[in-house]
Order: structure tokens, then C-alpha cells, then sequence
């Protein structure tokens, strides 16, 4: 469509040294392709064994031929292509079920992310038993325009009274769970940004860490304001709706049992009646 081809879909490696993946989605962000690249080498080159799967959702830069590039000379990075863009949510949803490591970190591609903080996240993984954890970035000092800060506020002010997800920031990119626990969620057109909600109703829980910010100094943004407000409200009711229509069963015998243990303990287990 944009005269060259869509990227194969490639299937997991399912490598079992692997780690970590590092979902990054991408739209028209050539110029911050190769500083991220580099700052997420520095932050977990011998410290982890992971790969970097970006995915570039349509762009019509020179996105695709920056990720080429450093591909060639660096092979922990593989890149997948949308033919057309289809949101972020679908992005990261297309690097989550190509990624070879059981934990997924996701990242935005704007640099606005610090990878330096993706190793304490790391680090607390590794002590999560349950892998129903979904630890997630907070941004307690934003570096972006007034406008969006404050919309911001008022948009995780009116989420958390509503949706009752025990997070101060949703919208943080910076986040690590596991790629089992992501792919059981129900998948819709911006999901991501209801994740915490998510997996506390499947059962899971969430952590919040606050984490640095920068502003962005490459490139603009591709995702408006006003989009975000507007199609937000109706997301948000959608999520209600799924909040009410939950129901985990309580596993019981020998077989139960057994599932329980390898789900990695009670949170697998936990009854919660909807209305």
C-alpha cells in the first residue's frame, strides 16, 4: 500500500533461555527508532537475555527502513509490519502473540519511556509466584503539554472512581506482565489503556512504580487529545459492562487443585460473583 510489503507475521521462537520480550508499537517515528534501540541495549545487555519486537502500525516515514537497518546488524530485534494502521492496541497485541519470553514489557516509541527503569521492573517480576501481576509504569513528574496533563487528571480521576482499577496512571506505556496472563484478556480497540482494570477482573492484581518521564524530543505525536477523550467514554462503559458480567469459578478436587498450583497460586481460584 505504501509501496513496500507488509511484513510476514512470524511466529513465536518460544526460546526458553528468553527472558524478556520488548513490545515497542510504532507509527511514524523513524527518528526515535535508533536512540530507543540503543538506550534499551545499554539498560539490559547482561542483565537479561531479550529480544526487541517492534511493530510498526502503517507508517508512511521512514520507519520501517530505520528498523531494517539496525535488524541487520543487531539480530535480538525483529520487526513485524501492519499494511495499514489498526491503533495501538492492535499493535501491541500482534508483538505480544509473535514475542518468544513468557514476560512482555511494552514501551512507547516516542522515547518518552526510560528503558533505564525496565530492570527494577524486571526485578520485581521475578518475585511475582503468582504471574498474575501486572506491574505498571507511573509517571508521578510528566513531561508533556499543559492540555494533556490535565486531561490526563481528569480522565484517571473518572476511571478509578468508576472502574475501581487501583492504578494513578493508566496511560503510562512503561508496563511488564506476563504474555499468558495479556492473551487471556478480552481484546477490543484501545484496550491498552484499560489494562489494570483488565487484569483485576480476570482475577490478577496490579502494582503501580513510579517511574521517569521525559519529554518528547523527536517527532510529534499521532494520537490526539480530543480523540482520546471521546472515544474513551464509550471504552469506559464498555469496561463497566465487562466489570458487571464477570464470574470466576472456584476449581475444586484433585484436577482443580493441580491447575490452581500451576497458575501459580489462590488469585486463579478467587470466586467473584457479578451482579
Amino acid at each position: 500500500m505504501f509501496g513496500l510489503p507488509a511484513a510476514p507475521s512470524l511466529p513465536a521462537p518460544r526460546l526458553e533461555f528468553m527472558d524478556l520480550s520488548i513490545v515497542i508499537p510504532v507509527r511514524n517515528e523513524a527518528e526515535n527508532i535508533g536512540p530507543l534501540v540503543a538506550e534499551i541495549r545499554a539498560a539490559l545487555d547482561g542483565r537479561a537475555e531479550y529480544e526487541i519486537v517492534y511493530v510498526d502500525d502503517g507508517s508512511r516515514d521512514g520507519t520501517l527502513s530505520a528498523l531494517e537497518a539496525i535488524r541487520a546488524a543487531f539480530p535480538r530485534l525483529r520487526v513485524l509490519r501492519h499494511a495499514e494502521s489498526c491503533g495501538q492496541s492492535a499493535a501491541i497485541r500482534t508483538g505480544v502473540k509473535a514475542a518468544g519470553a513468557a514476560w512482555i514489557a511494552t514501551l512507547d516509541g516516542d522515547g518518552q519511556n526510560d528503558p533505564a527503569d525496565i530492570p527494577r521492573l524486571w526485578a520485581m517480576a521475578q518475585t511475582d509466584a503468582s504471574g498474575r501481576t501486572l506491574i505498571a509504569g507511573h509517571r508521578q513528574k510528566r513531561r508533556d503539554t499543559w492540555t494533556k496533563r490535565a486531561s490526563s487528571r481528569i480522565a484517571n480521576r473518572v476511571r478509578a472512581a468508576l472502574l475501581k482499577d487501583e492504578t494513578p496512571d493508566t496511560g503510562c506505556g512503561l508496563k511488564l506482565f506476563r504474555r499468558d496472563l495479556y492473551l487471556d484478556l478480552p481484546y477490543f480497540d484501545h484496550m491498552h489503556r484499560y489494562l489494570p482494570a483488565l487484569v483485576l477482573r480476570a482475577g490478577g492484581r496490579t502494582v503501580s512504580v513510579p517511574v521517569n518521564h521525559r519529554p518528547r524530543e523527536r517527532g510529534a505525536s499521532n494520537y490526539g487529545t480530543l480523540d482520546r477523550l471521546l472515544v474513551g467514554i464509550t471504552d469506559l462503559f464498555g469496561v463497566m459492562w465487562l466489570q458487571r458480567r464477570s464470574r470466576l469459578p472456584r476449581l475444586v478436587g484433585d484436577e482443580g487443585a493441580a491447575m490452581v498450583a500451576a497458575a501459580g497460586g489462590d488469585a486463579a481460584a478467587t470466586a467473584h460473583d457479578g451482579p
